[in-house]
């Protein structure tokens, strides 16, 4: 009899070992995951939580100020062995957020990392059913979220009610950008909605030895744009505990809406699995809610008001527009760089002042500035008034590098013509020009032999690409070191086409006075006024 107990203890123990081995999900074993609906799935769920009958996770239901969240039923190993580096992982989910009202949202939702299921203590409304306004900031939460918000907090300095943010610890996103995703036909980034009741699928990739994380954002059935929206560089190894559970948090505030999920994949060191979009549930649907009688009383009034406003409004704007109208001919169609809006690049800096002053070249004043949509840094030249060059130059500019691309020319992102005021768009080149080192000005370092070679190669092959490479033959005429731009890796970009002439292959260039700047140009041309791709090439030696 002792030996049967003894026994039964033994296979005791052993069960007890076997479910605390398999309590977690290992790196080296099972490294990932893939959900594509949710009809079967054993996630843990607490608060609003619940799993519709078609496979449909809503963290929030049709309720104010409450919470929810859900979680893989066990953690995650996210290092090979304890005191390691955290490993690569890659994530990826759809889904969509249904507001009650059309466009009306309050709060949001998050997707995050934590060592814990225990978020009884977290707060609803702006904290997202994550934190509480005492553990916000504390380095002890070891939590990685990525946030999309619907409500914008100046407690936590969000940039709008329409982001997506990379979160440690905190509420308040080390990094943050409005709802948008790249489309690589066109080559830039469109706006989106994270409250239009339509699925998007996110992906969250961190790689383990640069530690850069980025975020991917793409409309349902969009292939992968190949630009992420965010990318941080963050040591996650000094923020994740291990094991930790991966999940998604969301909350509401005054306005109810329902926060959903429908596919969802993970995989450590490797891709996350592809989600079966032809599997995915359906978002549900909300209809409007019935109006009160209040309303129709009130709605015809107010429409009246309104409509007297708007009608007065338009009447004045229209006046406003036609006297700050801009300028648009027909020759522009032609050449092709994105139109910017005067409004735009007023505010990108922040009205063209001084602080944002990065110089001024021979026929305007170069800004700093930053877009308000894509927030890319940019150049901005504006034409000055007084200017002897004005139109021609820029009409030049236009015709030269409106359609140039190459990795060692300032490319021409775009303009804008107003009044008399002419503005060229440059992408920024953050180390300003080669002369600021060359006279070491600014307090430059000195450029050593390698960086002044590889400056020298850069404008040499930027220089072939415009005599040999292009359609048309561009001879830059006016190379010197203020024109010589760098980038962040210090590589050397022609830029200041301003003087450039244009012709075709085989053809020699006819022009009708000498340009340029004195010493820089070619012998021949102080007695002629033609010119070849050598006198280029005789600039930039110099």
């Amino acid at each position: 009899m002792p030996g049967m107990v003894r026994l039964s203890l033994l296979l005791q123990l052993l069960l007890s070992l076997a479910l605390s081995l398999v309590s977690f999900t290992t790196a080296t074993g099972e490294d990932q995951f893939v959900y594509s609906g949710f009809s079967r799935s054993n996630l843990n769920l607490d608060g609003a939580a619940t799993i519709t009958p078609d496979g449909v996770l809503e963290l929030t239901n049709h309720t104010v100020h409450i919470k929810g969240h859900a979680f893989y039923p066990t953690p995650w190993r996210f290092r090979k062995s304890p005191g390691e580096m955290v490993q690569s992982f890659s994530i990826t989910f759809v889904f969509g957020m249904v507001p009650i009202y059309s466009d009306q949202c309050t709060d949001g939702m998050t997707f995050l990392i934590s060592p814990t299921k225990d978020f009884s203590g977290a707060q609803t409304s702006q904290y997202l059913g994550l934190l509480n306004k005492t553990s916000d900031g504390k380095e002890s939460n070891h939590i990685f979220a990525v946030e999309f918000d619907s409500s914008q907090n100046t407690e936590f300095n969000d940039i709008d009610d329409n982001h997506i943010g990379i979160n440690i610890n905190s509420l308040t996103s080390n990094q943050s950008k409005s709802a948008a995703f790249y489309d690589d036909k066109i080559g830039m980034f469109k706006n989106l909605s994270l409250v239009s009741r339509k699925e998007m699928q996110v992906w969250v990739d961190y790689d383990g030895e640069t530690t850069q994380i980025n975020v991917t954002l793409a409309p349902i059935r969009v292939a992968k744009p190949s630009r992420p929206l965010l990318s941080a560089t963050y040591n996650l190894s000094t923020v994740l505990e291990d094991p930790s559970y991966v999940g998604f948090s969301a909350s509401t505030g005054p306005i109810n809406s329902l926060y959903c999920v429908t596919g969802w994949s993970l995989g450590i060191n490797r891709p996350a699995p592809l989600i079966d979009i032809t599997k995915l549930p359906k978002l549900p649907h909300v209809g409007p809610k019935p109006r009160s009688k209040l309303l129709e009383i009130i709605l015809p009034i107010a429409t009246a008001i309104f409509i007297f406003i708007v009608g007065t409004t338009i009447i004045l704007l229209v006046r406003r527009r036609m006297k700050y109208a801009e300028i648009n001919e027909d020759w522009e169609a032609e050449f092709g760089p994105h139109r910017f809006s005067y409004k735009d690049l007023f505010h990108a800096t922040d009205g063209f002042k001084n602080k944002n002053l990065l110089g001024q070249g021979g026929f305007g004043k170069v800004y700093k500035g930053l877009l308000p949509v894509s927030r890319l840094e940019v150049a901005v030249k504006r034409v000055s008034h007084e200017s002897k060059q004005g139109m021609k130059e820029f009409v030049a500019e236009i015709v030269s590098i409106g359609h140039l691309r190459h990795r060692n020319l300032v490319h021409l992102l775009g303009y804008c013509r107003r009044k008399g005021e002419l503005l060229l768009v440059y992408e920024y080149m953050s180390n300003g020009s080669l002369d600021k080192y060359l006279h070491c000005e600014e307090d430059k370092p000195t450029l050593n032999w390698a960086q002044r070679f590889q400056i020298i190669k850069g404008v040499a092959y930027g220089l072939f690409y415009l005599h040999e490479r292009w359609e048309k033959v561009v001879i830059h005429r006016d190379i010197k070191a203020s024109n010589v731009l760098l980038d962040s890796e210090m590589n050397g970009r022609l830029g200041d086409f301003g003087l450039a002439s244009l012709y075709d292959h085989g053809t020699d260039p006819q022009t009708t006075h000498v340009v340029g700047t004195m010493g820089y140009l070619a012998p021949e041309l102080a007695r002629t006024v033609g010119s070849s791709g050598m006198t280029s090439s005789l600039s930039s030696g110099r």
